[in-house]
């Protein structure tokens, strides 16, 4: 009897531990689903597309600002062309003057002349006698044709000083005409050229401006793709997180026992790859120091030069006049600043190197100063190297 009731009781215990687990079971179960009820689900394929539109809205912007960089550049390049055909013709000009200069000088020279022989005839007519004295020259020559040839010659030699005196006043004339036309168009060539130099500095002015924008562009995407990635890297977070609550409860659901389902996590791995920079670098010129320094002595010896347009020395110069002369030693032109601009540039100045721009150049000669022939009305001089130069090598 004991012994059933024994039996009894086991046969009771096992059936209250098996739906102690059928409860516990239930128990996981409801958790399970309760707690995807409760977690949030995000509007995220909403939120991606919004996010992917923005990327593609900046994406758009940076195009038409690059597309609006290229076209400020290309009018800069074209400026930068007129400007150096513009430096051709005012050197071209400057050389015109000079030479219409010493042509006038010639000609002041020979039209002096002129007036002294003159003066000369003068004197001695008046020291043989004048008027009367001048009549009985002539009446006593002898015979008719005698007195006709001494009365023209007198005629002759007063013509002759006149015509000549009034050629050479003329042709005097012509070249002070020469001149003032080619220093007023040396003139306008000048305010031209400053109104290309300003167009210059207003387009490098619009293009920093456009560049810091694509800049700013640039910044704002990157962001804009990060937030995108982070927002897909969420949304398989969610659904990986979903898949494995879903696993959970079809495990816990089908098991009747505690020895239970695992739980399977996944583990990503973050590949990164490196990119690798190749870039050519143009190797520099190379450095002679003997070389250098007599570049810096030739430059430095034409101190207290005058400017002038087209000149090369050997007492006046323009500015690449002077660079040439100092590069090489002659009295020859080797470039203009436009030649000078595709030279090859150099990143440790050293004293004999080039300092130019598209409008200007001078020889460094070390501690940012550079000894230039500046401009019309001054003197070749040592200043301080202009901030939007480059150095470049002979």
């Amino acid at each position: 009897m004991m012994h059933m009731c024994g039996d009894i009781d086991n046969i009771i215990g096992k059936g209250e531990e098996m739906r102690l687990k059928r409860v516990h079971s239930a128990i996981i179960a409801t958790v399970l689903t309760c707690s995807m009820a409760a977690t949030p689900v995000f509007a995220a394929p909403d939120t991606l597309k919004s996010l992917q539109d923005k990327q593609e809205d900046l994406q758009n912007q940076k195009d038409a600002a690059e597309d609006e960089l290229n076209s400020l550049q290309s009018q800069l390049d074209t400026i930068m062309q007129k400007t150096a055909d513009l430096e051709d013709q005012l050197i071209a000009k400057g050389e015109e003057i000079i030479q219409a200069k010493e042509d006038l000088k010639a000609a002041e020279e020979k039209r002096d002349e002129q007036y002294e022989a003159m003066k000369l005839r003068i004197k001695y007519m008046y020291e043989a006698g004048t008027g009367t004295a001048t009549m009985e020259k002539v009446m006593t020559s002898g015979d008719i044709s005698s007195i006709l040839t001494q009365a023209e010659y007198s005629q002759q030699v007063h013509e002759y000083d006149r015509n000549q005196l009034k050629e050479y006043a003329n042709t005097v004339q012509e070249i002070e005409d020469l001149q003032d036309k080619l220093e007023t168009e040396m003139t306008n060539l000048q305010d031209l050229e400053a109104e290309y130099q300003q167009q210059q500095e207003d387009l490098n002015a619009t293009i920093s401006t456009k560049q810091d924008q694509v800049s700013d562009l640039n910044s704002m995407i990157q962001e804009a793709a990060r937030k995108v990635q982070e927002e897909k890297d969420r949304q398989e977070a969610e659904a990986e997180r979903q898949r494995q609550l879903e696993e959970q409860q079809q495990q816990a659901a089908q098991s009747e026992n505690n020895s239970g389902g695992t739980t399977n996590t996944g583990g990503g791995s973050d590949n990164s790859g490196g990119g690798s920079d190749n870039s050519s670098s143009v190797s520099e010129p190379s450095y002679s120091p003997s070389t250098g320094n007599a570049v810096v002595d030739r430059a430095r010896s034409k101190i207290g030069c005058w400017y002038e347009w087209g000149a090369v020395g050997p007492n006046t110069f323009d500015c690449s006049g002077l660079v040439s002369y100092a590069l090489t030693g002659s009295y020859v032109r080797l470039g203009t600043t436009y030649t000078f601009m595709g030279w090859t540039r150099v990143s440790n100045p050293q004293p004999g190197d080039i300092c130019t721009s598209s409008t200007h150049c001078g020889i460094y000669i070390g501690n940012g100063q550079m000894i230039h022939a500046p401009h019309t009305g001054a003197q070749v001089t040592i200043g301080p190297v202009a901030s939007n130069m480059i150095y470049v090598r002979y």
